[in-house]
């Protein structure tokens, strides 16, 4: 069953992100879902969760208020009638995944335009500059607001969630990667701690895909409200091929 309170006191992804992540904690609550505008909580529960447990979890934080949420008001036979038949827009796959397809459209158009440049096409050196791309775009993102990114990731990653500074190390990580492809520093190495990385990370992914538990996708940072998707395990796997192949290559 799923109930939706009112969250005040929020501010920014970083409020997101700690609110999601103490909410989760409350034994009973299976996902949160958190909003920052409207400013909502909607939890996952399997079994009823008081008011009074949720203000407890959030007690840490003073400026956090948990509320119940005022009921939606009815909606009229008129309005019914003049929707009826309309794509439901708030739930399209495109409008939910405009941000991260638009970035993943910008970098393989630009690589493919430096292919174009070159003469030709070189295999190798497309995907070289593809994940550099990646990377430098995708920690850019993340360093928006370190913070938030680290509680955000986690809530799914299995080293993060062990260890939160990894999440503090991780956008910087992703900053290094990017770098050392685009100058073609040490690619070996610079393969390997990519397949390694990446593939750790596509672990706590798939767990909870397989779950089906519902969580922020932190792969933009805490700047766009992406869920968790195949979408997320794509990015993931695209990257460990890659590099997975380059490497084989190489050695």
């Amino acid at each position: 069953m799923t109930h939706q309170f009112s969250i005040s006191g929020m501010t920014c992804g970083s409020c997101v992100a700690n609110v999601t992540k103490l909410l989760e904690q409350v034994p009973g609550i299976t996902a949160a879902r958190v909003t920052l505008d409207p400013p909502l909580a909607s939890l996952d529960m399997e079994r009823h969760v008081r008011l009074s447990e949720l203000k407890e979890a959030l007690k840490s934080h003073p400026k956090y208020q948990i509320s119940e949420a005022p009921p939606k008001a009815p909606v009229k036979a008129s309005e019914l009638a003049s929707t009826a038949g309309e794509p439901d827009e708030k739930h399209s796959f495109w409008k939910t995944y405009k941000p991260i397809l638009l970035v993943f459209g910008y970098i393989l158009g630009l690589t493919l335009l430096v292919e174009i440049a070159a003469g030709s096409f070189d295999g190798m050196r497309w995907m070289r500059h593809f994940m550099a791309g990646f990377f430098l775009v995708f920690s850019f993102f993340k360093l928006l607001d370190v913070p938030a990114f680290a509680m955000s990731y986690s809530s799914y990653d299995i080293v993060a969630r062990r260890w939160l500074g990894w999440g503090y190390v991780y956008p910087f990580v992703e900053l290094a990667f990017g770098l050392l492809f685009l100058t073609n520093f040490q690619p070996v190495f610079t393969n390997a701690a990519t397949f390694l990385v990446m593939g750790i990370s596509t672990v706590g992914v798939i767990e909870s895909l397989r779950a089906k538990r519902k969580f922020q996708c932190a792969c933009l940072g805490a700047v766009f409200n992406l869920p968790m998707s195949t979408i997320t395990l794509v990015e993931d796997l695209l990257m460990v091929g890659m590099a997975g192949a380059m490497l084989l290559m190489y050695l």
